[in-house]
């Protein structure tokens, strides 16, 4: 069965770091397209980012480029998200999601919630000073 479950989330102040992990069990890890997504109270679910299967595409939100470094670990079964630089506006319940990637299609053309069909339950993210 596969599982996700998401840690590493926290209290943070402004201009901060985390490091949310994300640990994969009861599949290959390395046949999925990957992606975050954050949730903030009141809001709709929304990418954050996504990485392919070797780790050689890369993609963003325009809100965390350049803050935010996505990677993943095939041989441990783990995702990461490097968060710097946080902001309060970064506040939200952060989920790591898992798909099979569809042939021919763009990091960028999955990299939203209608392609993944399995979830974390998410770790909480405040930034707050």
């Amino acid at each position: 069965q596969l599982q996700l479950v998401e840690s590493g989330g926290g209290l943070v102040q402004p201009g901060g770091s985390l490091r949310l992990s994300c640990a994969a069990s009861g599949f290959t890890l390395d046949d999925y397209f990957i992606g975050w997504f954050r949730q903030a109270p009141g809001k709709e679910r929304e990418g954050v980012s996504c990485i392919s299967r070797s780790a050689s595409i890369t993609n963003y939100a325009d809100s965390v480029k350049g803050r935010f470094t996505v990677s993943r670990d095939n041989a441990k079964n783990m995702v990461y998200l490097q968060m710097n630089s946080l902001k309060p506006e970064d506040t939200a319940v952060y989920y790591c999601a898992a798909e099979r990637p569809r042939l021919f299609a763009t990091v960028q053309a999955m990299c939203v919630t209608s392609f993944f069909g399995s979830w974390g339950q998410g770790t909480q993210v405040t930034v707050s000073s």
